[in-house]
């Protein structure tokens, strides 16, 4: 399940391309031409199979390419985003730890390993990586809502409002941001300031499954039960795993009390 948990969060984890910076890089016009076709080819090969979600595959093409070209921190960040697509955590800690000994001014390596720790639940270990992506980049977005992420999984609820409004502010069409925040709301018992929110994010993204999940719940909650019954309707139509509270609870990680609202909904339906 926690593959799903990052395709669904993000999340957030950067695919980088080969471009780095020159300390610690290997040069490629060192190698044979033959030697060069290959490391371009490996390279395609290796992000072909990312874009098909063939992550086992891309792992393989990132460790050939490691085997020519060991001091390339984009490789061993991108070897790291594979393995953790498979749910190989420590393995993919460890990449990015050698992404960061080569780059340590490159803020993908550490924005990508707080994901991996945040899927090991170490929440504190996961905040401080985002700092350091925010001392490096103050305006990145994703740092803001994936240290929400980590900031709500530890039971933050309020730092993990300010920094999901902190994303949006700095990315207005960041939908997930929108969704989290909206979500923690909800758990702070801010009720109809999150329906609000809610709402306005099915008229502006009427097919994100999330959202309106969250809306039937809330709503149900609230005994809107018409409004949140034809959302439902909708919700089944794009994605069924809404059915699924564990699924709902640990791998989309919703807050308890929106997690208690489905699970109300569920059990009457």
């Amino acid at each position: 399940m926690l593959k799903s948990l990052f395709t669904f969060l993000l999340i957030f984890v950067v695919w980088l391309g080969m471009i780095v910076p020159a300390q610690g890089a290997d040069s490629v016009s060192s190698f044979p031409p033959d030697v060069v076709e290959s490391i371009s080819e490996w390279r395609n090969k290796a992000f072909n199979a990312t874009n098909v979600g063939d992550f086992s595959t891309a792992e393989t093409y990132w460790t050939k390419l490691l085997e020519q070209l060991p001091n390339e921190p984009a490789i061993w960040s991108n070897r790291g985003n594979a393995r953790v697509s498979q749910n190989k955590l420590q393995g993919a800690i460890a990449d990015y730890d050698r992404a960061i000994e080569l780059a340590p001014d490159a803020p993908d390596p550490y924005l990508n390993r707080g994901t991996a720790l945040e899927g090991l639940s170490q929440w504190q270990e996961a905040i401080a990586d985002y700092n350091r992506v925010l001392e490096l980049d103050p305006n990145d977005p994703a740092a803001y809502n994936n240290r929400g992420n980590a900031e709500a999984g530890s039971g933050q609820w309020e730092q993990a409002i300010e920094d999901y409004g902190k994303a949006v502010e700095l990315a207005p069409d960041f939908a997930f941001a929108r969704a989290n925040y909206a979500l923690a709301l909800y758990q702070a018992g801010r009720t109809n300031n999150a329906i609000r929110e809610l709402r306005n994010l099915v008229r502006k993204y009427p097919q994100f499954p999330d959202v309106r999940a969250a809306l039937t719940a809330a709503l149900w909650a609230q005994g809107n039960h018409g409004e949140a019954e034809s959302n439902w309707v909708a919700v089944m139509g794009l994605d069924t795993r809404y059915k699924d509270l564990d699924w709902v609870a640990t791998v989309r990680r919703w807050p308890p009390a929106m997690v208690e609202a489905l699970g109300k909904f569920l059990a009457l339906n």
